[in-house]
């Protein structure tokens, strides 16, 4: 017998936005959270560099710069009304954390801590500004920590370790979703006015990621197989410094605090491709400055990967060169052990990992996939927009990583990603529960779990032979191939045709553990369906996309096309065949002009 639920609210998802979105709806509805890990395990928790606001603690600085900077980090493509709205809630955002208890790092006089990140300027001179509030380097776990403690303080509630397979869309609006019990496999209905998806990213389906196992693009397939289209998916940024051949992170914080990027010649490359800002250029800029050495025969030891130079001698040397100063006005120098007070976990990473300790030696790094600015179209207010026209599908929100709303465009600007979690969040839980005040339950449909549990039986009890790890490891290996830091037409078109194959193929597995208690080979394969529709989407929005703009950089056509392509992609799954439309970028004050740094 399936359980059944009602609630006012409900936040698929117990991530930064997830749980910021059920903080707020729950001051004033009936809101759960759902979400297949327990919320201080979702990914948010490994963000590590900071939150961008322009506080100016450190230096003058003003919201007006940060939306700038966004703009021009989003290769022109973001909407600059949503980047005008965000970068001036970001800093009462920074403060609402403050208040609710989280453990900022502080500046001598005790206000918050401030950092220089890629991408973030002082729009007089040029150069960088120190804007990123951080906790050490743990600042996303400390969010997730803070949030999650609000919440159980308004008595929210959570239903740990429930997959959601479903949304239910009953008279053009939101009637429920249909989720997975992980503990027993048996399906729950949720009945609901309003539904927030905050599932996060998809870079599972790229070979070498930042990203979480649990990063599989549920809330977007979701939407998609309901109707919904995806907008931008072509655009997934590839962070320049993830731990070679595993992936792991290492922050721009590193270069912030004065890190630098070497060659196998002993050069500092970044000089080369952004004169002004060096190695604190946006991401895109300076991936595809790794990718171009590696390929020239410049990484270390001809291997694919160069090095992130964090010693204090290297720091303090470039320091000097750059005549860079401390917000006294003294020089900047470091010691050992400031590195290791501002960046401890970085440094355990690769004392553990690599048995590198990055006081003494550098560390080895290349791309690694890591944020999809793609997603659920929404407005500013977190509302699901469903086509070209602006249509709002009633009761339906999205916030964070899974949501485009789009203030990322092409390519996201460091610390941007908790920015738009805390922001998007908070405006999703209040508009959601705004409408659930006036809003009457639609009635579940009879057959509400009908299609989840058909999929699922399909899979358990299924004639096929197909092994879904192996399924998963050449979807990986493929995107990184040919749909990865440098693309082209006939890698693109590659890719699109060995991807059909997959899918062909995933519809012939079967999963051999038949229990019912944590399945996660069912679970597992459920998701890896997920990641083939998210991957076929995306190879098709950048195979029609020609030209090169942010983290989309084609080899064939190698500049940017504002005549033809100044606009947002919306791709539609139907069956195998992905069909396209595109809307227009909304400009307010910034023209499109070359970015330079």
């Amino acid at each position: 017998m399936t359980q059944k639920h009602s609630f006012d609210v409900i936040v698929v998802g117990g991530g930064g936005a997830g749980l910021m979105a059920a903080l707020f709806a729950s001051q004033t509805a009936k809101t759960a959270v759902l979400s297949k890990l327990h919320p201080v395990r979702s990914h948010t928790g490994a963000a590590q560099g900071g939150i961008g606001a322009a506080l100016g603690n450190l230096e003058e600085d003003h919201w007006e710069w940060h939306a700038y900077d966004t703009v021009k980090g989003s290769d022109y493509l973001g909407d600059q009304d949503a980047i005008e709205f965000m970068c001036q809630e970001a800093i009462r955002a920074v403060y609402d954390l403050e208040h609710f208890g989280l453990p900022f790092s502080r500046t001598p006089d005790g206000r918050i801590a401030q950092r220089p990140f890629g991408g973030h300027t002082n729009n007089a001179t040029g150069k960088p500004v120190r804007r990123s509030c951080y906790a050490a380097d743990r600042t996303g776990h400390m969010i997730l920590q803070t949030l999650y403690q609000q919440c159980v303080r308004r008595e929210t509630i959570f239903f740990d370790e429930f997959y959601v397979l479903d949304l239910l869309l009953e008279n053009g609006a939101v009637a429920g979703v249909v989720a997975l019990e992980l503990a027993t496999s048996e399906l729950h209905l949720f009945q609901a006015k309003a539904v927030i998806f905050a599932t996060g990213g998809h870079g599972r389906m790229w070979e070498i990621t930042s990203n979480a196992y649990a990063y599989t693009g549920d809330g977007v397939a979701v939407t998609l197989r309901r109707g919904i289209p995806a907008e931008d998916m072509e655009f997934f940024q590839f962070h320049p410094t993830g731990i070679y051949k595993l992936g792991i992170l290492i922050t721009e914080a590193v270069r912030g605090e004065g890190g630098v990027l070497i060659n196998d010649k002993g050069e500092r490359f970044m000089e080369h491709y952004a004169p002004h800002i060096k190695d604190l250029a946006s991401r895109d800029v300076v991936s595809r400055a790794l990718h171009l050495e590696m390929q020239a025969g410049r990484g270390i030891g001809g291997q694919r990967y160069v090095y992130l130079d964090v010693r204090p001698e290297t720091v303090n040397h470039y320091a000097a060169l750059d005549g860079r100063t401390r917000p006294d006005g003294s020089p900047y120098r470091v010691t050992a052990e400031e590195i290791q007070a501002k960046i401890p976990d970085i440094i355990d990473f690769c004392r553990t990992y690599l048995g590198v300790d990055p006081v003494k030696e550098p560390m080895p790094v290349q791309p690694t996939a890591h944020y999809a600015m793609g997603g659920i179209p929404t407005d500013i207010n977190g509302r699901v927009v469903g086509d070209e026209r602006g249509t709002v599908v009633p009761g339906l929100y999205a916030a964070g990583e899974c949501a485009c709303v789009s203030v990322h465009g092409a390519n996201r600007l460091g610390t941007n990603s908790l920015v738009d979690l805390i922001v998007f969040g908070k405006a999703a839980g209040q508009d959601a529960a705004r409408y659930a005040a006036g809003a009457g339950f639609q009635p579940l449909p009879a057959d509400a779990e009908d299609f989840a549990r058909q999929q699922l039986e399909h899979l358990r009890h299924g004639a096929g032979t197909e092994r879904p790890a192996e399924i998963r490891r050449e979807m990986q290996r493929l995107m990184f191939e040919q749909v990865g830091v440098f693309r082209t037409q006939e890698g693109l078109e590659q890719a699109v045709r060995q991807l059909q194959d997959l899918r062909a193929r995933c519809r012939q597995v079967r999963v051999s553990d038949q229990g019912r208690a944590y399945n996660y080979e069912l679970v597992n394969t459920w998701e890896l369906g997920n990641l083939l529709d998210l991957a076929l989407v995306t190879a098709e929005s950048a195979l029609a996309r020609r030209e090169s703009r942010g983290a989309h950089a084609r080899e064939d056509f190698p500049r940017r096309d504002e005549e033809n392509w100044l606009r947002h992609t919306l791709a539609r799954l139907e069956g195998d065949r992905v069909t396209l439309s595109y809307k227009p970028v909304t400009i307010t004050r910034y023209q499109p002009r070359e970015r330079t740094y």
